[in-house]
C-alpha cells in the first residue's frame, strides 16, 4: 500500500499562539525534533521535546469523514505536519515504519484532542465538547522520526515495516 504526502504543515514560533492551525509550506526537514521551522508549545514545554511526538499524520480520508459531517476542517487545521492519503486513521498502529519523502518515521501513539482545537473559527467555545467527541480516535498519529530528511507534497508515503 502506498499513499501520498498531499501537504506539509508548520507554523512558527509566535508568542501567546498555539501550534493550529498549521500553514503549507513547499518541504521542510524532518529532524528528531521535528519538522525544520514548526514550533510546538505543548511538545516542547509540557513534553519536554518528546521525540515520539516530532510529527503528526492526519489522513486527507479522515479530513473528508468530518467534512461530510458538517465540520469544515481544512488540511493543517488539527495541527497535523504531514496530511497523507490513501490511509485511513484506523489502518495506523504503534511501532509500523513509513518513508515519508527521504525521511523514515515510526508512529509512536495516538494524538488526544484537546481544548487548543477550540481556536477554529468553526468550532470556537461553543462547539469544542462537540468537537472534542466528533474527533476522538480521529486526531492524527504521533510519529519519531528515525531517517532525518526532506518532506515534499507529492512525496509518496509508504508502509516499509
Amino acid at each position: 500500500m502506498t499513499g501520498t504526502v498531499l501537504q506539509v504543515n508548520i507554523k512558527s514560533k509566535v508568542p501567546g499562539e498555539r501550534g493550529l492551525p498549521k500553514y503549507s509550506v513547499k518541504h521542510s526537514y524532518a529532524t528528531a525534533q521535528g519538522l525544520d521551522g514548526d514550533y510546538n508549545i505543548f511538545r516542547q514545554t509540557k513534553k519536554k521535546g518528546n521525540k515520539d511526538m516530532a510529527l503528526l499524520i492526519y489522513p486527507m480520508e479522515t479530513i473528508q469523514e468530518l467534512n461530510q459531517e458538517g465540520w469544515p476542517v481544512q488540511p493543517g487545521d488539527v495541527g497535523e505536519n504531514l496530511t497523507i492519503t490513501g490511509y485511513a486513521h484506523d489502518t495506523f498502529k504503534v511501532g509500523q515504519q513509513y518513508k515519508a519523502g527521504d525521511s523514515a518515521i515510526e508512529i509512536s501513539l495516538e494524538c488526544d484532542p484537546c481544548t487548543n482545537l477550540g481556536l477554529l473559527p468553526y468550532v470556537g467555545q461553543k462547539h469544542i465538547t462537540t468537537f472534542i467527541n466528533t474527533i476522538l480516535h480521529r486526531r492524527g498519529w504521533y510519529a519519531r522520526i528515525v531517517k532525518e530528511g526532506e518532506i515534499k507534497p507529492g512525496d509518496s508515503f509508504k508502509l516499509i515495516q
